[in-house]
């Protein structure tokens, strides 16, 4: 793909756009213009004007003069240096409470730096809780301090392997369109029963299921309803960081193409459309049919189901102008058409 710049030809356009890459890359945009104003200043009302007006010496005046002129006028040459020191200060652990560290970490590996204060006291070393975290940072960092890891045991080989952690980035919705999916939890008597929900953000078509367990292989199953219920194909959902939203429910969407999003951790708000169907499947379904819920799951699948039917195909929905899901969609379909 070949890139054709308009302004290519136009006179001053070369030093325009590399005067704009220069004033870009200046540490400090505000100093350089400060100092061309004082130079300017300088130069048509005098030297102690100057100084009495911007309070800067007349030795400073001269050196940025100096510079501006062995720079042939390039005004990133006022640009302030790094004030940073050239050599910084590196944290000395003392030996003998380096070795000490050494020690209590080797016998007590989970032991922390606010439980070692009072443990290193009575050795006679006075330090801080912060102090202590910093040095078993710079330890751990350096590689004195023993590694922990996690074993994996193979039954049939009878050999270990070390668990390696693999952080995987969440994807996070750009913008709420697409389905959103969550769990529903009641205890009845003792009794756990799970029930999956699922809603369109632009439709509001609502799909729901009950489980007695709390497994991702649950939630693929639900998945797979879905899939043949909805009346639009699926592309993307949004789930929270629950467990049932991992491992066989991830690797369902992969297979079947379908992006799954994550919600930040304790974030109901950007699963809104579902938090708030979850409440209106409780209020006007849940609280009537709580026996069948614990007793009778086949019974209650199927009040669900056709309580669901009239949720999409006669309910009035405020955010659909008061139409159902199912006309709303009905109605997309005869525009397109």
């Amino acid at each position: 793909m070949r890139i054709i710049h308009v302004l290519k030809n136009t006179r001053g356009f070369a030093k325009a756009a590399a005067s704009a890459l220069k004033w870009r890359s200046m540490r400090n945009k505000a100093e350089v213009e400060r100092r061309i104003k004082i130079l300017t200043f300088w130069k048509e009302h005098g030297l102690k004007a100057s100084t009495d007006a911007f309070g800067v010496s007349r030795a400073s005046l001269f050196r940025w003069q100096q510079t501006l002129d062995q720079s042939r006028g390039n005004v990133s040459c006022l640009d302030p240096l790094s004030t940073a020191p050239k050599q910084k200060r590196v944290r000395s652990i003392p030996p003998a409470l380096e070795q000490a560290l050494i020690d209590w970490r080797t016998r007590r590996p989970r032991i922390g730096g606010q439980k070692l204060v009072p443990l290193l006291k009575k050795q006679g070393f006075l330090v801080s809780h912060a102090y202590i975290d910093r040095c078993i940072s710079d330890l751990k960092r350096l590689g004195r301090l023993p590694k922990q890891a996690k074993l994996s045991f193979y039954a049939r080989t009878g050999t270990h392997h070390e668990l390696l952690k693999t952080k995987v980035k969440k994807q996070r919705r750009p913008k709420k369109q697409g389905l959103e999916i969550d769990t529903i939890v009641r205890h009845i008597d003792g009794i756990k029963r799970y029930t999956l929900t699922a809603i369109d953000v632009a439709g509001r078509f609502a799909y729901a299921h009950t489980y007695t367990n709390h497994s991702s292989d649950s939630a693929r199953d639900f998945l797979k309803r879905l899939i043949r219920n909805a009346p639009f194909c699926i592309t993307e959902v949004q789930t929270d960081n629950g467990s049932e939203f991992a491992h066989h429910f991830h690797d369902a969407c992969i297979t079947l193409g379908i992006k799954h999003y994550h919600t930040y951790p304790r974030s109901p708000k950007m699963n809104a459309y579902i938090e708030r169907f979850n409440r209106t499947v409780s209020e006007e379904f849940m609280v009537y049919h709580r026996t069948l819920l614990r007793d009778d799951l086949v019974a209650w699948d199927n009040a669900l189901t056709e309580w669901l039917s009239w949720y999409n195909e006669e309910r009035p929905h405020e955010g659909l102008g008061l139409l159902a899901p199912m006309e709303y969609y009905r109605g997309l379909i005869a525009g397109v058409s």
